[in-house]
């Protein structure tokens, strides 16, 4: 296969740039891991996380095909505390749909594997990656296969004495998908040919690193306010419980357990990261616009504010609505896209420097 096309002037060849495939397969690969967190969410939206009580990871891809296969993944839930407590009134056909959500998510994240490691082995085999890039993509090979382990120990604590996947679990596993979606921008980010413009300062690249934690914090947070249904209560904006600050946010004891398992405690935290979000980005944009403007590699900065913004509304919209699953999603996915972005801004300036 040879690396060499024709190309229009201006543009950049294959022959020249012979990475651009390992960046579009890359970026696909993002693509995919945010498809995986869309599914993801409405298997938890519609409560079928639990609905297959087993892991096979190679045999597993293949759903039930007949009958008797349907009526023994059925019964296997029958075993289980959700359906003994919230689901005892569930038909097989109330399973299948169930089944389906949970089937799906567990196949597109397999999936995610075959479509890592051949274009990986292609790309070795076209000398395409040096050791030192070749090396860390590897590692994020591992980090997803460690996701599906993670998954797999997500589910298990549901299946005992839980009527639902632990709120702790399901943080772990938001949050490891999420530092694979940015690894795979930052990574693809990193890899674009050319110059980028602009003047990039320690002061730059650590602020806009720390937005970057603190988005994926606020991911972490919202996946216990999913693992808690915590949206499901105080559905009121701005107040809540009628208050800016609740009563009741220290009421378990010892006081640390209401960070991680009070619903309304939980909620107030995930509302007070999104205000700091706003603030703090509202202030690099100031700090930026009174200290050269926004050309070259800065120019993410007003875009990601304006996401920023988007996103809370979308937050609050799904709130005061009851958490609708479409909303719902649209509020995960954002808060994923809201971190990629913020690490190509992280990318390109270090690309600068």
């Amino acid at each position: 296969m040879t690396l060499k096309q024709d190309a229009a002037p201006g543009q950049v060849s294959f022959a020249s740039d012979p990475l651009r495939p390992v960046r579009i397969w890359l970026y696909g690969l993002a693509a995919f891991v945010l498809l995986i967190v869309v599914v993801g969410g409405i298997t938890r939206l519609t409560g079928s996380g639990l609905s297959i009580t087993s892991w096979k990871p190679l045999s597993g891809v293949i759903p039930p095909l007949n009958q008797a296969e349907w009526e023994a993944e059925f019964e296997a839930y029958r075993q289980i505390p959700q359906y003994a407590v919230l689901n005892s009134w569930m038909s097989l056909d109330d399973f299948k749909f169930i089944f389906f959500w949970e089937w799906l998510h567990r196949f597109v994240a397999r999936f995610l594997g075959v479509l890592f490691i051949i274009p990986f082995v292609v790309f070795l085999f076209q000398k395409r990656l040096s050791r030192d890039l070749a090396w860390p993509l590897f590692g994020l090979f591992v980090l997803g296969g460690f996701q599906g382990a993670l998954g797999w120990w997500m589910v298990s604590s549901g299946l005992t004495e839980l009527t639902s996947v632990s709120q702790y679990r399901l943080a772990a596993h938001l949050t490891a998908a999420a530092l694979l979606f940015v690894a795979l921008i930052y990574v693809a980010r990193s890899l674009s040919p050319g110059r980028v413009l602009g003047r990039v300062t320690g002061f730059h690249m650590t602020t806009a690193v720390l937005l970057l934690v603190l988005m994926t914090l606020q991911i972490g947070a919202g996946a216990f306010v999913a693992g808690l249904d915590a949206g499901m209560g105080y559905q009121t904006w701005p107040l809540m419980d009628g208050a800016v600050i609740p009563g009741g946010l220290f009421a378990m004891e010892p006081a640390w357990r209401n960070l991680f398992e009070n619903a309304l405690t939980v909620q107030f935290i995930h509302r007070g990261i999104a205000y700091l979000i706003v603030a703090y980005t509202a202030y690099l944009v100031w700090r930026r616009n009174s200290d050269g403007g926004f050309g070259g590699v800065h120019g993410w900065l007003p875009r990601i504010g304006a996401i920023v913004l988007l996103q809370v509304g979308l937050g609050v919209a799904t709130l005061l609505m009851s958490v609708p699953i479409g909303l719902a999603v649209g509020h995960q996915a954002l808060a994923f896209m809201l971190a990629g972005l913020s690490v190509a801004y992280i990318a390109d300036m270090r690309r600068v420097r």
